[in-house]
């Protein structure tokens, strides 16, 4: 019976212990599930978050892509606008390149005919046309020595000219035509206003000026005349006559003066001698002139 009994303790006890050990099972079973479940859990959110943050990146990465090649094509755009706009503009170059090399080409076919005409007028001496025509002529498209052989005869038949307008109004001097001479000697100062003959042009234009009694405009080129070095040997006629035209005018002053440097720089002269006597004169005509003038009583207030 004892045997029995402690059989049965034994197995109640086996039978306590297998459910205390079931219940720890049980309840390390249901902390695992526990644990599976919290694992899931966090596992899920994380997928979530992964998805999310997967999307995100996408559409970062998508849209930075499309910036990246939105910058590209704009890039790229922009370099062939530039380059057309280049080529454009290269194209209205040469097109206005074009246009003055046909228009330069006109006008030196134009200028050709034109110079070939004026080279005619210079074969044929025809002095006057040659020298009207020049300001015209020389605006056109011409050559270097074509311009160069244009002036040079230009400027010659000028000098002509005015050779030929002096002689005329000498002639007419002699002939005691002294209005006429007057025209045809300011003719051949205006032709040729820097030729070598002009110093003596102004001084026969002075001495008709004086027959016409025009002594002020007489005496202005009289000292031009005195003045110039183009001609040294007129220097003595020209203070000549602004003695005589200043004495005309009253310029009792400048007269004087004139016979002063006339007698000083060329003492041995003919007019030296001429110019010794007027001094005196005009010197005496001068005191008589201030002491009438101090004999004058002032007149009353």
């Amino acid at each position: 019976m004892r045997d029995i009994d402690d059989e049965v303790r034994q197995i109640k006890k086996e039978i306590v212990e297998s459910r205390g050990l079931i219940i720890k099972t049980n309840n390390l079973v249901n902390a695992l599930g526990a644990d599976i479940k919290s694992i899931a859990k966090r596992q899920a959110g994380y997928e979530r978050r992964l998805n999310w943050n997967s999307g995100v990146a996408i559409a970062v990465i998508g849209a930075i892509s499309f910036a990246g090649l939105k910058l590209y094509f704009d890039a790229q755009t922009g370099g062939m606008r530039s380059e057309m706009s280049a080529a454009e503009t290269s194209v209205e170059e040469l097109r206005n390149d074009l246009s003055d090399e046909v228009r330069r080409a006109s006008d030196r076919a134009t200028a050709a005919a034109k110079a070939t005409r004026y080279y005619d007028l210079i074969r044929a001496r025809k002095r006057v046309e040659v020298v009207r025509e020049y300001p015209a002529m020389s605006k056109e498209a011409l050559s270097p020595a074509e311009a160069a052989v244009f002036r040079d005869f230009e400027q010659r038949f000028r000098q002509d000219l005015s050779l030929e307008a002096y002689q005329k109004g000498l002639a007419l001097v002699e002939g005691k035509k002294y209005a006429e001479a007057i025209k045809r000697f300011e003719e051949a100062t205006e032709l040729h206003p820097d030729g070598s003959h002009i110093p003596a042009v102004k001084h026969s234009l002075a001495l008709s000026l004086r027959k016409e009694k025009r002594s002020a405009e007489a005496l202005i080129l009289a000292q031009q005349v005195a003045d110039q070095t183009t001609d040294s040997a007129l220097q003595p006629d020209g203070w000549w006559l602004v003695a005589l035209c200043a004495r005309d005018d009253d310029d009792l002053d400048t007269a004087r003066d004139a016979l002063k440097i006339l007698i000083k720089k060329w003492p041995r002269s003919a007019l030296s001698r001429d110019a010794r006597p007027l001094l005196r004169e005009v010197t005496r005509e001068a005191y008589l002139g201030k002491k009438a003038t101090m004999a004058v009583p002032p007149s009353a207030p």
